[in-house]
């Protein structure tokens, strides 16, 4: 009995020794060589089943929302703000059009001389802003004075000869009236002197006149008859130097019309030895110089007009709901904290391409598509108030819904 109590004992060892041991002692525990491989074999499967029973399953395992329900909350507000700020952008851009190939334009203007002359005076410096009708710089001035004196002699001159020749005709008109009268004489005479010879032949046939009585009336009706004519004659030469009279008037005033010109030019000239500023704006790139002999058409200096607006080169695929007038938020590089706003002025008949100093030809070579770029002018809608120039990077906004 004591063998067997002893051998059941050895027998029962192990098996109460492994339970009262750990779970993960027993299974790291490798089985006893004393025991057979079929009991190996099962100490295995049951290791494997108690180890599966241990790790909770999928299903019994909580979700990761319901261990961080505020987080999943969070995330998900998240996602929907997200979602509702991109449908709002969308609708909200859809309305506008845009572009950064913009620009600030202005017609400048080129100063230049329209007279030679030495430069006397240059009464701006670079970029100083003028007003309209100011003082640019002076030209010498002399030699156009002296032109401008012998011109209005030339017109004082003019207007003498005219003077004389109107008193000349005065004075051939009284010696027409002279002629006349002396016509209306020598008529007279010329009637008393037919009168006279008519009665000395009646008196001669009647044997009461002598012959040499009737010689002498006959005479003196021949003499009368011939101052008439030379009377006559003397009036129709006064007249036709009235006509002669009347041509050299005709001349002078053309003359004078010559010599006024003549003054006009040299007064217009003398006004160009002062260029002054045609409308408000700045000065600036001057190359004039105080001593410079100035030649016509030579350029002085740029001028730039206050009177600016954006150049906005869009895209022909922006251009579809794009009118004149629609508002423009215009942003300018130089001022990122301005604000600016304008309108649509006009859209070019074309694109800018096709005013270029080569044109695309299409017809020719290989053809690859490109989307065209139209000049779109954008005007401020009151005045900037700030310094802009040409050239000046902006980025124009046009509400076109």
């Amino acid at each position: 009995m004591d063998a067997k109590s002893e051998r059941k004992g050895r027998e029962t060892a192990p098996a109460e020794e492994a339970r009262a041991r750990p779970r993960s002692d027993r299974r790291r525990r490798p089985p006893s060589g004393d025991k057979p491989v079929e009991n190996k074999r099962s100490n295995d499967k049951r290791a494997q089943d108690i180890q599966a029973n241990d790790s909770p399953s999928d299903g019994n395992k909580p979700s990761l929302v319901r261990r961080h329900p505020f987080v999943a909350a969070a995330v998900a507000i998240l996602v929907l703000l997200a979602i509702a700020a991109v449908v709002t952008w969308w609708l909200n851009a859809r309305q506008y059009e845009w572009t950064d190939d913009a620009f600030i334009d202005a017609r400048t203007v080129t100063v230049s001389a329209e007279i030679s002359g030495r430069i006397t005076d240059v009464a701006v410096t670079d970029n100083q802003p003028v007003e309209a009708g100011a003082v640019l710089l002076r030209i010498d001035d002399s030699d156009y004075q002296a032109s401008l004196k012998q011109a209005v002699a030339g017109v004082v001159a003019a207007r003498a000869e005219i003077a004389d020749v109107q008193a000349q005709t005065v004075a051939q008109n009284a010696k027409i009236d002279a002629a006349e009268k002396q016509v209306a004489q020598a008529q007279a005479a010329l009637e008393f002197a037919k009168s006279e010879d008519q009665r000395n032949r009646e008196l001669l046939a009647k044997g009461t006149a002598t012959q040499q009585q009737a010689q002498q009336a006959a005479s003196t009706l021949r003499q009368d008859q011939a101052a008439l004519d030379t009377a006559n004659a003397n009036a129709e030469a006064a007249k036709s130097q009235v006509a002669v009279l009347q041509a050299q008037v005709n001349s002078d005033e053309a003359k004078l019309q010559q010599s006024e010109a003549a003054e006009d030019q040299a007064r217009t000239t003398l006004t160009r030895t002062t260029i002054t500023a045609p409308v408000a704006g700045h000065a600036t790139n001057i190359t004039a110089a105080k001593g410079t002999y100035a030649q016509p058409g030579q350029v002085l200096m740029m001028f730039v007009p206050k009177d600016v607006w954006v150049k906005a080169n869009f895209k022909e695929t922006q251009l579809d709901l794009m009118r004149p007038g629609q508002p423009v938020d215009i942003a300018i590089d130089a001022y990122p904290e301005k604000a600016f706003h304008g309108r649509v002025d006009s859209v070019q008949a074309g694109s800018g391409t096709a005013f270029s100093l080569l044109p695309a030809e299409n017809a020719t070579g290989n053809f690859v598509k490109v989307v065209q770029r139209v000049p779109v002018k954008i005007v401020f809608d009151e005045p900037p108030g700030v310094y802009l120039g040409p050239g000046m990077s902006v980025v124009p906004t046009v509400k076109v819904r």
